[in-house]
C-alpha cells in the first residue's frame, strides 16, 4: 500500500509550564500542506525501511502494531528533514495507518490514535482529517474550521542547524517562556473566535520556542503572516495571491532552499 504523507504547519503554538508528566503544556494550530513525502508498506519477513537511512520513527511505528511478520517500507522524502514541518511524525502516522490497514485484525481508530501518541506528539495530527487545535501535551486534538484559501512560501535558511526539540525547550524554561501563558492563551482563543477571513490568520500569536529575523522580509514582500513552524528552523508565509508566493520564493531563495506549498485537508 502506498500512502501520502503531508507536511505540517503550526500557525500557531502557545507553549506553558511542565506538566506532572515532564512535558509541556502545548495549545497549538495544525495545518497539512501539499508538501508530502510518500510511504509505501508491504508485508515482509522482517522490517527493513529503505529510503531514508536516519529513520527510527517509520520502523517505531510499525513495530508497535505487533504483526506476526515484518515489513518492508519505503520512503520517498521531499520534506526536509528536521525542519519543523513534521516530515518523519507523518511518516510514521502514514507507515502506521498502512500497515494498520493490512493487519488481519486492524487496530481501531483510538487504539491507533494511542499508538501515534507514544511515538511523538505530532503523530496523531496526521491520523486525522483537517486542520486541528492540539492541547495537553499536543496529542489531544479538536477539529477546527479554517480558511485554506491562501498560498505559503517556506523557506530553510543556510547554515541553520534545527537544535534537538529538548534543547528548545531547555532553552524555553531557561529564558522563563511559560511565564504569561494565561495570557497568550486567551489572545490565541480570542483570535480562533473571531476567524472569518484568511488574513485573520495574520491575528494569531506568534510562535513561543522559536522566531527568525526573515519574518520581517516576508513581510515586506507582501505576506499577510509570518513565522516560524514547530522548533523551526522553517520560516512560513502566507500569501492571499498565488504569484506573490512565487514572487517571494524567488526573492528569498538567497537565504536559503525555498517551496511552494499549498494548505491541504
Amino acid at each position: 500500500m502506498i500512502g501520502s504523507a503531508p507536511a505540517k504547519l503550526n500557525l500557531a503554538l502557545v507553549v506553558g509550564p511542565l506538566r506532572p508528566d515532564g512535558k509541556h503544556e502545548v495549545v497549538t494550530v495544525l495545518q497539512r500542506l501539499d508538501l508530502a513525502d510518500t510511504v509505501t508498506v508491504e508485508p515482509a519477513a522482517e522490517t527493513t525501511v529503505e529510503g531514508f537511512a536516519d529513520d527510527t520513527l517509520v520502523a517505531d511505528a510499525l513495530a508497535s502494531l505487533r504483526a506476526p511478520h515484518g515489513w518492508r517500507a519505503t520512503i520517498d522524502k521531499r520534506i526536509p528533514v528536521a525542519a519543523g514541518l513534521g516530515g518523519g511524525s507523518s511518516d510514521a502516522a502514514t507507515a502506521l495507518r498502512l500497515g494498520n490497514a493490512q493487519l488481519a485484525a486492524p487496530h481501531d481508530d483510538q487504539h491507533l490514535h494511542e499508538l501515534a501518541a507514544e511515538l511523538g506528539a505530532d503523530v496523531p495530527f496526521f491520523l486525522h482529517d483537517g486542520p486541528q487545535v492540539g492541547t495537553g501535551d499536543g496529542t489531544t486534538l479538536e477539529p477546527i474550521a479554517l480558511p485554506q484559501d491562501y498560498t505559503v512560501c517556506l523557506l530553510l535558511p543556510d547554515a541553520i542547524a534545527k537544535s534537538s526539540t529538548g534543547a528548545v525547550y531547555a532553552a524555553f524554561d531557561e529564558r522563563g517562556g511559560a511565564d504569561g501563558f494565561a495570557g497568550r492563551l486567551r489572545e490565541l482563543h480570542d483570535s480562533l473566535a473571531g476567524l472569518e477571513r484568511v488574513v485573520d490568520l495574520a491575528r494569531l500569536p506568534s510562535n513561543d520556542l522559536a522566531s527568525s529575523p526573515h519574518t520581517a522580509a516576508f513581510r515586506a514582500l507582501g505576506a499577510f503572516r509570518a513565522d516560524v513552524t514547530g522548533a523551526g528552523p522553517v520560516v512560513y508565509a502566507l500569501f492571499e495571491d498565488a504569484a506573490a508566493a512565487e514572487r517571494a520564493a524567488g526573492e528569498t531563495a538567497a537565504f536559503g532552499a525555498t517551496w511552494v506549498a499549498n494548505p491541504s485537508w
